[in-house]
């Protein structure tokens, strides 16, 4: 089968304004488009049946669906993605979504944890939908690193930041630890960490202790690499996620099978499970990206869309991602430049901060 554009392309003036017109209804209305009610909105005046038998057509070519009994017709996820992609129409931002979004986050004070606490009760206010919100490690360079023994099965490393920012993690050291091991695993990371980020200090240490496996004592290169494999969270590359609104995305259905699917979405997204995969995906184009129910395998079983940007820091890093989960009918033209905006701002006041 040709691609959405292809396929869009080929089809006379009729079938794609019947085509655009059940799209709008649906996303309207969740309920299917009849017949009917299009020979009252069509530009040309054409018969019920006529329009049934582009709807046939149009479903032939696996577009559109025709639900239980009804006569009406509602767009298969094939057809949700080529309106999206080649008929949706953006609005511009909507001055009062923008004063709302601006209102919640014009305040830079805090951290950045609460800043994006703040992001996710905004768009998830804004939307009626549910948001989510990737937050990114922290990225300023590196002070200074210390551990500290807490007794015989468990130590604390200390990360001291540039900024001012400090966090401590208590982890499971390697056996056999003394407090000069500990010393000299600390002195190590000191002397290579001034200046430079956790990430970038990683990258690092694995050729430094490459190079310089028998000058650094084996317990201590021990400690070194699994006091930093705390602070990498390995396996979670982001360090945390915010979902908000669950509540709206659950108001929106009284089937007892949609609540399971959403439920189900929702405990996924809680177990982080294939979350890095949204900032992967994100980054593979600019600006917004929409995902429609199984092209994202988060997504497959929910019936769910994702409309999602990343979001910068002052050198054009991707380092987060914003985004809002709703029902496959999602108002599209509304919530791409929510989502645009939201994600912009955020990306400017963390650069902003790392100015300050």
């Amino acid at each position: 089968m040709s691609d959405g554009s292809d396929m869009l392309n080929e089809m006379n003036a009729r079938s794609r304004e019947v085509f655009r017109l059940v799209v709008e209804g649906y996303l309207e209305s969740g309920g299917p488009v009849g017949s009917r009610s299009l020979t009252r909105t069509m530009n040309e005046k054409v018969s019920a049946a006529t329009i049934r038998n582009v709807m046939q057509d149009l479903e032939y070519l696996g577009l559109l669906d025709s639900p239980h009994v009804s006569a009406g017709r509602i767009p298969t996820q094939l057809g949700l993605r080529m309106f999206v992609d080649g008929l949706l129409e953006v609005r511009d931002l909507d001055i009062d979504d923008r004063e709302k979004i601006d209102a919640t986050l014009g305040n830079n004070n805090g951290d950045v944890g609460s800043l994006l606490d703040r992001v996710g009760s905004a768009l998830s206010g804004v939307t009626h939908g549910a948001s989510l919100v990737l937050t990114p490690k922290h990225e300023a360079p590196i002070r200074h690193i210390e551990f500290v023994s807490l007794g015989h099965e468990r130590a604390l490393v200390v990360l001291v930041f540039a900024d001012g920012h400090v966090e401590n993690r208590v982890f499971q050291p390697p056996l056999g630890q003394t407090p000069s091991s500990m010393r000299e695993a600390a002195n190590f990371l000191n002397a290579l960490a001034e200046g430079r980020t956790l990430t970038e200090l990683r990258g690092v240490i694995e050729t430094e202790i490459a190079a310089r496996r028998q000058e650094l004592d084996s317990l201590a290169r021990d400690l070194v690499e699994s006091g930093l494999a705390i602070w990498e969270n390995e396996g979670q590359p982001y360090e945390r996620l915010i979902v908000r609104g669950r509540s709206n995305l659950l108001e929106e259905t009284a089937e007892a099978e949609e609540l399971e699917r959403i439920r189900s979405l929702f405990d996924d997204l809680e177990r982080k499970r294939d979350i890095a995969e949204f900032l992967e995906l994100t980054e593979e184009g600019d600006g917004v990206r929409i995902f429609i129910g199984s092209e994202n395998k988060l997504f497959s079983l929910s019936g769910s869309s994702l409309v999602v940007s990343p979001y910068m820091n002052a050198d054009r890093k991707i380092i987060g991602a914003v985004g809002v989960i709703g029902p496959t009918r999602l108002n599209y033209g509304r919530i791409v430049p929510i989502v645009d905006y939201t994600a912009q701002l955020v990306g400017k006041l963390i650069s902003d901060r790392g100015k300050g």
